[in-house]
């Protein structure tokens, strides 16, 4: 497949960098030179090109733009009817990404995770799942979403990533204080939490974990004291 990058950002370049072993020919933008310059002197099947020299080589294209500066920069450029483009832009919906690529089509909008390069990850998407799906569900989990309003509740409540990473490190912090091995403190941590989450409900999990007395059941009850489930709710609400 020939493929396009348009905004080679971070989330762009872990997209590249996870299919970049498929055989596809992709060309990414020089705008973003750093990233742009480490995958192509990365993979023999990455080239960099201006944005139109993109559009001009690629029948798939990837929108790694942000949404605010995407009208200037897609508005310079000519596309073809027959480019089917997906768009990472948070800002935008997919109507509107469409809207900027005629005549080609903004066939689906989703939300690539950093981790997306080595596999592993949930992809968030709506539109065409078949071409989501080929790209990057052999390594990835994918989770489609029917309307924009879904997207949307999806991208608050995967917001809950960066509070639980935090969760993690404050409690790595102080176990790092008790102990001689800060670094293998954290990553006791970090095995646990996935681990155990990756292999059953949250609902089957709590219940594991609330022996009457034990110290997960004892510190759970700590945290909802001090108002920590009325505090998430209220920060997503305040995400909508």
């Amino acid at each position: 497949m020939r493929i396009g990058v348009i905004g080679c950002g971070m989330i762009a370049s872990a997209a590249v960098r996870g299919i970049a072993a498929d055989g596809h020919r992709i060309t990414v933008s020089e705008r973003s030179a750093v990233h742009a310059n480490a995958l192509a002197n990365s993979f023999a099947n990455v080239s960099i090109a201006g944005n139109q020299g993109v559009v001009d080589a690629s029948d798939v294209i990837f929108l790694g733009l942000m949404a605010e500066t995407a009208p200037d920069v897609l508005g310079a450029l000519t596309f073809r009817e027959d480019q089917r483009i997906i768009t990472f832009m948070a800002g935008a919906s997919l109507s509107a990404a469409d809207a900027l690529v005629r005549p080609a089509r903004a066939v689906a909008i989703m939300m690539p995770f950093p981790g997306i390069a080595e596999g592993g990850t949930p992809v968030m998407m709506q539109g065409d799942e078949a071409l989501v799906r080929e790209l990057f569900g052999a390594r990835n989990s994918i989770f489609p979403l029917q309307t924009p309003e879904e997207l949307a509740a999806y991208l608050c409540a995967q917001a809950v990533l960066s509070p639980v990473a935090q969760m993690v490190q404050d409690a790595a912090d102080w176990l790092g204080d008790h102990v001689s091995d800060k670094p293998q403190a954290e990553a006791f941590l970090r095995t646990l939490v996935t681990s155990n989450l990756s292999g059953m409900t949250s609902a089957a999990l709590l219940e594991a974990l609330s022996t009457p007395g034990g110290y997960n059941l004892r510190l759970r009850q700590h945290m909802a004291a001090a108002g920590m489930a009325q505090a998430l709710r209220q920060g997503l609400d305040d995400l909508t």
